[in-house]
């Protein structure tokens, strides 16, 4: 069983009850992507971002994942001695030393691709979204077919949409990529070439 351990993310001080909050250029912790330390740049006017390699995480002001709402607590940790002591703490020296493993692989696989529970998170909350936005877009379709909606309406909900689908282009676009940079370090990635 993991170690408990004790930051302070919710206090600055002991004396100091309010809730941590993060903003650009903040040196941070985040534990569950790794034991290093990050620096927090603007995605956009409410989200907050740390790059780790081709992985963009997102947060919250309030250091909580900014996609996934079942994160009732913060994901960073403002980088201080007491914090870096506890995540060291939980590390042990060794990040292994504290992974669960959830093996899906089958036993004829020679090849697998270790990743975070984060990143799988993101990509399913990126193809859930795009999954709405392609919905919405075949009610609207249906509307249009059936004349239910007047045609400058429909003028309008078409300037909308277009611009809805090529912004979930590029996002999908985005982690296609990232996907594709990973599998080329195996040997589908190999066959193709």
């Amino acid at each position: 069983m993991g170690k408990s351990i004790s930051t302070t993310s919710n206090t600055q001080t002991t004396t100091n009850s309010t809730p941590a909050t993060f903003k650009v250029g903040d040196s941070v912790l985040c534990p569950s992507v790794g034991n290093g330390t990050y620096t927090l740049v603007q995605k956009s006017k409410d989200c907050l971002t740390i790059n780790i390699g081709n992985v963009e995480c997102l947060y919250r002001a309030d250091g909580r994942a900014y996609h996934d709402d079942c994160y009732a607590l913060p994901q960073l940790f403002h980088d201080t001695l007491a914090n870096r002591q506890a995540i060291a703490t939980l590390y042990n020296g060794s990040q292994s030393s504290q992974r669960t493993v959830i093996d899906i692989t089958e036993p004829n696989d020679n090849e697998v691709i270790v990743m975070s529970s984060f990143e799988l998170s993101d990509i399913a909350c990126d193809l859930e979204s795009a999954a709405v936005v392609i919905s919405d877009i075949g009610k609207l379709l249906a509307l249009i077919h059936y004349e239910k909606i007047k045609p400058d309406i429909a003028i309008s909900m078409a300037r909308l949409t277009h611009d809805t689908t090529e912004t979930w282009h590029e996002l999908l676009q985005s982690q296609l990529c990232s996907i594709k940079k990973t599998l080329a370090m195996t040997r589908y990635g190999k066959e193709g070439k």
